[in-house]
């Protein structure tokens, strides 16, 4: 049992996805009793075991399916050699409860300005971890970001290194210059974050996407790109374009591929 603890923590670590699946009820000549478990990794390899046969193979099938869902879901299985399961004859019952396993969504922020102050405040509401980074130690404080989870207090360049965005990530990036934010889109691109959003104009984020392509980053990445960022809403206030760029980010979660709201 002690593997499959070890494993979760590694997983979870790293922030990758998994479904654990626990045997909660076991009656008759079942092959596992109740609090069996298996861990079923995203690339189909697994540790621990409910019982080998058809019913770890049903099992490993729907915990493939369900690899990025949210609720869990539980699957009887009757052993007696009736209905469904009649190729599994094993004279009991059992129920396994599937439960999808991710880490906690992070709110990764470059830039620790009103906008991002504001951002961070409704992010951290709507459920996110929240990362501020940003080498301004007079911005980037507890005193004016009280709810983030982490604020990086140092040079960019060297926060990327300590930064492991996974699928759960999400970027939003809003410096004080052009520099910074290409250095920051940059390191962006290259990670595997569900959602990277650049603030600024039309003019800029071509000019700064222009710019990757030159140092090689590909255009499929930097299609993945939201930029500018937010959907429209007329938004002035950092407050409101607070709200106009999580509203986006929501729509992402929701909804999925990009495409841009007018």
């Amino acid at each position: 049992m002690l593997d499959i603890y070890q494993a979760l923590v590694n997983i979870i670590s790293k922030g990758e996805r998994a479904v654990l699946a626990t045997v909660i009820t076991s009656k008759g000549s079942a092959p596992r009793k109740a609090g069996a478990k298996m861990l079923i990794r995203k690339d189909g390899s697994f540790v621990g075991t409910v019982g080998g046969g058809g019913v770890e193979q049903k099992v490993k099938g729907k915990a493939m399916e369900m690899m990025n869902a949210i609720e869990p879901e539980v699957l009887h299985f009757d052993l007696s050699g009736k209905g469904r399961d009649a190729g599994m004859i094993c004279g009991g019952q059992m129920d396994v409860f599937l439960e999808p396993i991710s880490t906690v969504e992070t709110l990764y922020l470059f830039g620790a300005g009103h906008i991002s102050r504001s951002t961070a405040a409704m992010g951290r509401k709507l459920g996110f971890r929240v990362v501020v980074i940003d080498p301004r130690a007079e911005y980037n404080n507890t005193e004016r970001f009280p709810d983030a989870d982490e604020l990086l207090v140092e040079e960019y360049q060297k926060a990327f290194k300590k930064l492991n965005v996974g699928d759960d990530g999400y970027i939003v990036i809003y410096t004080t210059g052009h520099v910074s934010d290409e250095e920051c889109l940059e390191f962006a691109a290259g990670t595997r974050a569900r959602y990277i959003g650049m603030i600024g104009s039309e003019k800029k984020v071509l000019d700064v996407k222009d710019r990757l392509l030159k140092k090689g980053i590909s255009k499929e990445r930097l299609d993945r790109i939201y930029a500018p960022i937010g959907i429209e809403i007329g938004a002035e206030t950092p407050e409101e374009i607070a709200i106009s760029i999580l509203a986006e980010i929501i729509r992402f979660k929701r909804v999925g591929e990009k495409e841009k709201v007018a």
